[in-house]
């Protein structure tokens, strides 16, 4: 009888001399596993990266320098809107102001306002025409200031159609980073003084919530934040129905470091909560509340005891308008602190193949990047963006593209020319 084992024997030998470069399959089964080997790396970040860091304003003799990425601009709704057929608006100044900060390979933050100290509301002119539109006038800020007529449904009307309309153009617009948007004075949702008269000098909380929901249709891509005096019960809608703060809105602070920043600045936070902070970008402006403020906002220990660094860490920060620092601080500290907020991105792995690579990204920063960014080998994209990498974690990214010399980049197409998101690693 013939020995069965002696015929496995060829078998056994064949296959423990098949060659080493053959493929083997995942563990999973589902196909080869492409011999992956270890690719040499080195990069360093050194700017300050796109959408983040210390902000100027577009008018600052500085705003074209380097130590920043992000200019900031007002408009008032009058600047635009000067005809009643919308066809007729005009966007000129909102071009110029983009056009500007891309000019300097920057990009823009802009806040539409309707209320000013001082001044008259920034309401269109065929609005005030209307016989039944009326305005009130009171001070505030020690200032004789004019407020909207919030209970006018043709005013209400006007604003929900102004932002679709900015939307339809901006949207997608690269110049632009960031939009602020709110109510009360400077846009930033409050009347302290005379106080928030609702759907009289402030608008309604029901006109409030549509306006956010509007926001969110019409804002499918570009970021857009309110002011984190909105967590107040007796002005904003957010209380009473809490699904509305799952809208992803970002936060700005403009009174960042005051001296009772861990007070009401802090609970102001908290009520909205760690998450959105996440989802959305968080910004602001170093206080003005005293000289003092602005005068040592970047101190070491800032200016009461806690440094911009520690305080934007704890907030998720990813941008602060600091437009009278350059008065106080040198570029280089400016740059120092705008390199410390937002995302901060370190390549941890790079392995490549004949046609594929492996890529391990985490992200070093206090935030989040808020818009699509890719890893990119040879040009070639992949599938996954790094959107919404949170501090601290890691992943694990695979591109269609490898070969003997593979080229590692970011990718982003919400950048101006001149941009680039930058990248540490150390791989040898």
């Amino acid at each position: 009888m013939r020995d069965v084992n002696a015929g496995l024997l060829p078998l056994l030998l064949a296959a423990l001399l098949l060659p080493a470069a053959c493929s083997v399959r995942d563990s999973d089964g589902h196909g080869p596993q492409p011999d992956y080997r270890d690719v040499p790396l080195r990069s360093s970040i050194q700017n300050v990266q796109p959408m983040t860091g210390i902000v100027l304003w577009n008018d600052n003799r500085l705003s074209s320098r380097d130590f920043i990425q992000l200019e900031y601009s007002y408009v008032g709704y009058d600047e635009v809107a000067t005809e009643a057929d919308p066809e007729s608006w005009s966007w000129a100044r909102v071009e110029r102001i983009l056009a500007s900060a891309a000019s300097h390979r920057h990009q823009a933050i802009l806040r539409f306002f309707d209320t000013y100290p001082g001044r008259a509301t920034a309401v269109p002119a065929f609005l005030k025409r209307l016989p039944d539109y009326r305005e009130t006038r009171a001070r505030s800020e020690g200032l004789w200031t004019f407020f909207p007529d919030w209970s006018h449904p043709a005013w209400q009307g006007f604003v929900q159609e102004f932002f679709r309309r900015f939307a339809a153009r901006y949207d997608r617009d690269p110049r632009l980073a960031f939009l602020q948007a709110g109510f009360g004075l400077w846009a930033e949702y409050h009347v302290y003084d005379p106080g928030e008269e609702l759907g009289v000098n402030f608008p309604s909380k029901a006109f409030q919530a549509e306006f956010f929901r509007v926001l969110e249709s019409s804002c499918p891509t570009l970021r857009w934040s309110i002011s984190i005096d909105a967590a107040d019960e007796s002005r904003a809608p957010f209380a009473a129905s809490p699904e509305l703060r799952q809208i992803p809105f970002g936060l700005f602070d403009d009174s960042f470091l005051c001296r009772d920043h861990g007070g009401y600045n802090h609970d102001c936070f908290e009520f909205f909560g760690r998450e959105k902070r996440l989802r959305a970008p968080v910004g602001g402006e170093f206080s003005y509340y005293s000289d003092h403020d602005q005068r040592h906002a970047l101190d070491p220990s800032g200016p009461y005891g806690v440094s911009f660094e520690e305080m934007a860490a704890q907030y998720n920060v990813s941008y602060m308008i600091g437009d009278g620092q350059p008065a106080y601080q040198t570029a280089e500290r400016i740059r120092q602190a705008g390199m410390a907020v937002g995302y901060r991105f370190r390549v941890t792995a790079f392995q490549a193949a004949a046609a594929s690579a492996r890529v391990t990204v985490e992200n070093r920063g206090i935030a989040p990047i808020y818009y699509d960014a890719w890893v990119a080998v040879n040009g070639v994209r992949a599938e996954e963006s790094l959107k919404g990498l949170c501090p601290g974690e890691n992943k694990v990214f695979t591109v269609g593209s490898g070969g003997d010399a593979p080229a590692l980049t970011i990718e982003c197409d919400r950048l101006v020319a001149g941009q680039r998101i930058e990248f540490e690693a150390d791989l040898d």
